[in-house]
């Protein structure tokens, strides 16, 4: 068990460090923007920064990010990691958007406005760090469940609002009458058909990069796992190695009863035992309850 306990623990605490440092490079990148109320190079500076896809994708990424902390935390604490799958699909669409960010920043801003300018300052976290650093974090290092092709499709709902925005506020409003300046350029620099028929199918294939990465990240940690186990829970007494674990959760300061069934239910698959998850979910429940008791008892004649 405490090789479970090890590989639990180190999937927390890689996705609860990728996540911080995410949502702290955009905090300092945002902040940075936000303080800078004058950029002869950038005209939305200050609060009008949030007009910017770059700053809402990297907000939307980071939010996603935080959501995730919380969940890492309680792994942590209870030895039994998990993220709901909205979580992940949500934490998808923000790595998919500052994806987005960063190919448009390196392939498309860089070589008009030059490189430096384009990386430097709070774009350096912006359009650089916070992106590569997500993209990261969710391919390698958060691969709880396994993305699918339609999933791929939530992927595009931040785009395809920013996209429409964008286009009132640019074409439709105008800047005469309080709206946008074209400052990506899509609408005036290129003909606003190609850029219109062109950002939906390439939002999509960088969704479905992301997902490919993921899902073998996802695959390759599945049949680590699969070896570990096998070789630990291969012809093990299941409901001794509940147990056991109890009584080990127990003695270990959690404050919580939290019944590990994700674990429980890994050691019947790989185990063959004739034991149901109820009933070991039950053996456990029991022998925390007895542990705790005794050790209760200890404490109070010490």
């Amino acid at each position: 068990m405490d090789r479970v306990t090890k590989i639990t623990r180190r999937q927390c605490l890689l996705a609860l460090f990728s996540a911080a440092a995410v949502v702290i490079c955009v905090c300092i990148g945002v902040t940075m923007n936000l303080t800078t109320l004058a950029d002869e190079n950038f005209d939305h500076m200050g609060l009008r920064t949030f007009c910017m896809f770059t700053v809402n994708s990297n907000i939307l990424a980071a939010g996603a990010m935080a959501m995730v902390i919380p969940y890492t935390l309680d792994g942590l604490r209870t030895r039994n990691y998990h993220m709901p799958r909205w979580i992940v699909v949500f934490v998808y669409m923000g790595v998919t958007a500052v994806a987005l960010t960063f190919l448009i920043s390196l392939f498309i801003l860089a070589p008009v406005k030059g490189f430096v300018l384009i990386f430097t300052g709070s774009r350096f976290f912006l359009h650089g760090v916070c992106p590569l650093l997500a993209i990261a974090a969710f391919c390698f290092f958060m691969s709880e469940k396994r993305l699918t092709v339609g999933q791929s499709l939530f992927a595009l709902i931040p785009v395809a609002i920013y996209a429409t925005v964008y286009y009132v506020m640019v074409a439709v409003v105008g800047e005469e009458k309080g709206g946008w300046n074209d400052f990506y350029g899509f609408l005036t620099r290129v003909p606003s058909w190609i850029s219109l028929s062109a950002i939906m199918p390439l939002t999509f294939g960088i969704a479905t990069g992301i997902r490919v990465l993921h899902n073998r990240a996802y695959d390759r940690r599945k049949k680590d796992e699969a070896e570990c186990f096998s070789a630990l829970f291969a012809n093990a007494d299941v409901r001794k190695t509940v147990a056991a674990m109890a009584r080990s959760h127990s003695s270990a300061k959690i404050l919580d009863i939290v019944i590990p069934s994700r674990v429980i239910t890994i050691m019947l698959e790989y185990s063959h035992s004739d034991a149901t998850l109820e009933e070991c979910c039950e053996i456990y429940l029991k022998e925390y309850m007895e542990n705790s008791a005794v050790l209760n008892m200890e404490k109070f004649w010490i």
